[in-house]
């Protein structure tokens, strides 16, 4: 009878621990502030398994310069970005982990830039370093994340338990934008791509003369390395790309580092900052704040440019254009070219009145 007993109570504390961690965690998920980046991220896990064609991995340049929309209506490819603000090269292994779980994409791509930063200049703000951390769902995965994130020990707690950081949000959970994030699943209406229709106009620098070669600093070449031979190792296809910018000498040289590295590991390495005459961009209309993330006109270029390559280089089986299941996708591409069309005034009203960007002051 006691033996009894001690099973019962011993199943009844195992499901109250049980129903206990599962609103904990539902609760975390739902006081997690706001925002793009949460966006993009609960979009991708509400995307349904084995949807997605090919993920886009990097930092800020990706969400306003990709339109995954549109190259969905004009290939039928599905292309989703895992891209967040300053985000670190050691988080590419980790978000191809993450992707892996619930998809099985023919390409991985990855924007470079992040790579040429110096590593003390990048995670002053820790902030950027939780966009990628608490925008994971729980898992051994993200465990691993943060413990390649965060090297000081003592603080990844909060980091593990982000509970600890977002409890005096608790208003929110009255909101639906916030209460639909229970699971930390909410389909995003662009697919992960963000507009812009500012403008900020800059001239473009060229460096196209410049073949010579300067290392990326340590971290980040082993970041590098680490993803290529990941990828190398579980047979996945990479293409690595650097989306135009305004380029400065030491940037070029570092790129070219990078090239050679990539190109030794049998991967692509596409630099943008190559082909503006290609692409067709204009620094003085093209870029929301003056060379660095490009505006609406400027995503519609670089992504007919990016289309292009991707159909020649690469073998996509399926057009889903024809495909019922893919009806979120339609969808998307009929929003974008509304929005689309609503920036293009914007940014003609913009340039004619000369009303530049300003960029917001952090404090």
């Amino acid at each position: 009878m006691i033996d009894i007993m001690n099973k019962k109570q011993i199943l009844k504390a195992a499901v109250f621990a049980i129903i206990f961690i599962f609103l904990i965690r539902s609760v975390t998920y739902v006081l997690r502030t706001n925002g793009d980046v949460k966006d993009r991220f609960t979009g991708f896990y509400a995307e349904p398994d084995n949807s997605i064609d090919a993920v886009v991995i990097g930092s800020s340049p990706v969400y306003p310069a990709i339109v995954t929309p549109k190259i969905y209506g004009d290939t039928g490819i599905t292309v989703y970005p895992l891209s967040s603000n300053m985000q670190r090269p050691v988080a590419g292994m980790y978000l191809v982990k993450e992707a892996q779980k619930t998809q099985s994409p023919e390409l991985y791509i990855f924007e470079m830039r992040m790579y040429t930063a110096n590593e003390e200049d990048i995670i002053g703000n820790m902030a950027h370093t939780r966009e990628v951390t608490d925008n994971m769902k729980y898992s051994m995965n993200r465990i691993d994340t943060i413990n390649a994130m965060v090297d000081d020990k003592s603080q990844r707690l909060t980091y593990y338990f982000d509970i600890f950081k977002y409890h005096s949000n608790w208003k929110t959970l009255f909101m639906w934008s916030q209460l639909r994030d229970f699971n930390y699943e909410y389909p995003d209406d662009l697919k992960g791509y963000v507009v812009y229709d500012q403008v900020g106009p800059s001239q473009p620098v060229d460096v196209s003369d410049i073949t010579e070669e300067m290392p990326i600093q340590d971290k980040q070449e082993k970041a590098l390395l680490d993803l290529l031979e990941y990828l190398s190792d579980n047979d996945l296809q990479g293409l690595f790309v650097v989306l135009p910018e305004l380029m400065t000498e030491d940037s070029q040289k570092k790129y070219n580092y990078m090239k050679t590295i990539i190109e030794s590991y049998g991967y692509n390495f596409l630099n943008m900052n190559d082909y503006y005459e290609e692409i067709g961009i204009d620094f003085e209309t093209d870029f929301r704040d003056y060379g660095n993330h490009t505006n609406a006109l400027g995503a519609v270029k670089v992504t007919d440019y990016l289309e292009e390559y991707l159909v020649t280089h690469y073998q996509f089986i399926d057009d889903h254009r024809l495909d019922d299941n893919y009806s979120s996708w339609d969808d998307a591409y009929k929003l974008w070219q509304e929005e689309y069309t609503e920036a293009q005034k914007t940014i003609d009203q913009t340039i004619a009145d000369k009303n530049w960007y300003e960029p917001e002051i952090e404090e």
